[in-house]
């Protein structure tokens, strides 16, 4: 398929059925498969973007996620202190103020107000509940 996605990340979540909830009220992805095991963890999630698809996880329940570990690791710390997506993933909306405002309204940790990006683009960088860190961005006008 000419449109299949090249490159789809893989995160991990301590709560995955709580993670794929909030991330489709404050980002709006959309679920598209929820597996649990018996206990209830989420096994395999995937949900789309407008262009994309994240898959998602909770591969044991001594996971923890950034904002966690970063709570009793000063080195953790230290580099969460820096307002950049480390170790995140970039998702390009169509949208990005009105997606912004959704964000900020379903309680993502702001890293950045609204921005300018490079070539004309507009972007903000968020945290979600765990603290994975993410840039939405909007492409510039086609010239």
């Amino acid at each position: 398929m000419e449109d299949e996605q090249g490159v789809v990340p893989m995160l991990s979540y301590r709560h995955g059925p709580e993670a794929m909830d909030w991330l489709a009220a404050a980002f709006g992805f959309r679920e598209s498969t929820r597996w649990l095991d018996d206990d209830g963890v989420l096994a395999h999630g995937e949900m789309a973007t407008d262009k994309g698809v994240i898959m998602l996880a909770t591969p044991t329940l001594d996971y923890e996620g950034p904002l966690r570990h970063r709570s009793h690791c000063d080195g953790a710390a230290a580099w969460s202190a820096a307002p950049w997506v480390v170790d995140g993933v970039l998702v390009y909306v169509d949208d990005v103020a009105s997606h912004f405002e959704r964000a900020k309204a379903g309680g993502a940790g702001l890293l950045s107000g609204l921005e300018e990006g490079p070539e004309g683009s507009r972007l903000y960088r968020a945290e979600d509940l765990e603290g994975h860190r993410w840039m939405f961005m909007q492409r510039p006008p086609a010239s």
